[in-house]
């Protein structure tokens, strides 16, 4: 029997799901309604999928619940919590992509309304299906490096993609949570599921040194994208700007922009390790690195997805300049040893495929328990939350089940 799905907000993020049921895992469901304020893209879509789609606006959201067997979101982040609340209470499974929500208020109702709810939640962090950080999972769990006691992490967006930031919503704290919620969320989830525990205390500086008009330099370049030469962003954005007035190509160094580009952030968590965290929103390149400590030895994953970013270009995530991933393992008293990284085929080497098998199919056996519920997203928000409300205050914050209190 194929479910019924319905999506709610119709940018860039709900591509993948519908190419999904229209594709690969259309003998699975069939989606029969789109939610947004924008006419424009819910029809661009309508055309793409090439079935009859009903349309509707949010505030006819409980009509859409009506029809549906499971709902996904994919709107603007401070939206989620409503939509996934509506929709749990009204016995919809749910599809949520990362962040959950944008504020520990948004993780409160969220948790309450799962608890209450027959409704199944599940938060897509596809990151954690990627074959590279599924073999760092594999390490740690096996117990290769001991008792884990530290975590360097290091994320550099580069001028392609962490501008892009800066031109669309996001640049909004009220729309993402900051980056520390929005972009981290996704880092934060990763080292809770690779070391099986839950953060306890958060401590963080941040600030915004790069984008923004304080900082605009003399020369400051194009960083404009081409949304007419680019055949999807056209279609999505400058094609539908006369429904709503949204512009998806904001001046990164115009009024406006309230998220911060820099931050760094110590996190303890339960059983003792601890995590030293930078995020980097204008690095000439695009990657990351993770270094993992433990009593018996350490692991190293170094990611590097763009060697450099072009001026004046559409993001690209599969644009292939200079990419390359290594891990290595190396006990005491031993020498490096690289471990092989075995890519699939697809976005994320393979992984977002792997990811939509678990939402479409089911996550069956699992040794990994890769799949994400509620309490994981919950627990990387807060995280960034936790980091954001510590840089304000110059306090470290700690993180309960419940919720955060002050430090």
């Amino acid at each position: 029997m194929t479910r019924r799905y319905g999506i709610v907000g119709l940018g860039h993020r709900a591509q993948m799901y519908l190419d999904a049921l229209a594709g690969e895992w259309r003998d699975t469901g069939r989606i029969v309604g789109f939610c947004d304020p924008n006419r424009t893209r819910m029809a661009h879509y309508k055309d793409r999928l090439g079935v009859p789609v009903r349309f509707y606006r949010p505030d006819e959201f409980p009509a859409l619940l009506r029809t549906v067997d499971a709902l996904i979101v994919t709107s603007v982040d401070a939206t989620h919590a409503d939509y996934v609340c509506a929709a749990l209470d009204a016995g919809v499974d749910v599809i949520v992509e990362k962040p959950l929500t944008i504020d520990e208020e948004g993780c409160a109702r969220i948790a309450a309304a799962a608890t209450r709810s027959p409704a199944k939640l599940v938060v897509t962090f596809n990151y954690r299906y990627s074959p590279r950080n599924s073999a760092v999972k594999e390490l740690v769990a096996s117990g290769r490096i001991g008792r884990v006691t530290a975590v360097h992490f290091e994320w550099f967006l580069d001028t392609v993609h962490g501008a892009d930031y800066f031109r669309r919503w996001h640049r909004r704290r009220e729309f993402s949570g900051g980056l520390l919620v929005h972009k981290s969320t996704h880092h934060f989830d990763l080292v809770n599921w690779w070391l099986g525990t839950a953060p306890e205390l958060v401590f963080a500086q941040t600030g915004r040194h790069f984008y923004g008009a304080e900082n605009r330099p003399a020369d400051a370049g194009d960083f404009t994208i081409d949304l007419a030469g680019d055949p999807r962003l056209k279609a999505l954005y400058l094609d539908a700007q006369h429904d709503d007035g949204y512009d998806r190509n904001q001046d990164v160094f115009g009024d406006g922009v309230d998220i911060d580009d820099t931050m760094s952030v110590l996190v303890r968590y339960a059983g003792s390790a601890v995590m030293t965290y930078a995020l980097n929103a204008y690095s000439p390149r695009e990657g990351y690195r993770v270094t993992i400590s433990g009593t018996k030895g350490r692991l190293e994953l170094d990611v590097c997805e763009r060697a450099w970013a072009p001026p004046r270009s559409a993001i690209d995530p599969s644009a292939d300049r200079g990419a390359y991933e290594r891990l290595t393992v190396q006990d005491h008293w031993r020498p490096i040893e690289e471990i092989p990284i075995v890519p699939g085929a697809g976005a994320h080497g393979g992984g977002d495929a792997l990811l939509l098998d678990d939402v479409f199919r089911g996550p069956g056996e699992d040794p990994l328990a890769r799949q994400a519920g509620w309490r994981d997203g919950i627990r990387s928000v807060l995280t960034g939350v936790a980091a954001d409300r510590s840089a304000r205050t110059g306090r470290p914050v700690r993180l309960s089940p419940e919720g955060l209190t002050p430090g």
